[in-house]
């Protein structure tokens, strides 16, 4: 499975960014589908995951900011960011695997991967 991110970029504290990522290739259903970010120095963290058609799964630090969406559980997902923060600086990847994560946002459990979207807020 390829996956291929866009819509990163740069945007002021309080503003908004979407990202999308789409998948080809050998592709069937159930896609899992997922966004983890990595700041400078860390390791790679779980941001938010579809897993199945209306089961969303959010990281703390961006319940009520960041939406997740798989049109019909489908190869495209998308990430809305609102109200992003400095702090939301960081590199963002978007991962898939085919079946059901054990942990829906650990890293190991998905074995497909974009090369990464820059998202950076200036405050």
């Amino acid at each position: 499975v390829q996956l291929v991110e866009s819509g990163g970029g740069s945007v002021q504290a309080g503003g908004s960014l979407n990202l999308s990522c789409v998948a080809s290739g050998i592709i069937y259903a159930p896609l899992s589908m997922a966004w983890f970010r990595q700041f400078p120095g860390k390791e790679r963290e779980g941001v938010a995951a579809s897993i199945t058609i209306g089961e969303k799964i959010y990281a703390d630090s961006v319940k009520g900011r960041f939406t997740i969406s798989q049109p019909n559980g489908g190869n495209t997902v998308y990430l809305q960011m609102t109200d992003l923060k400095p702090e939301d600086t960081g590199m963002y990847f978007c991962a898939a695997r085919h079946g059901v994560p054990i942990d829906d946002l650990d890293v190991d459990d998905y074995n497909n991967w974009g090369q990464g979207t820059r998202v950076t807020v200036s405050s």
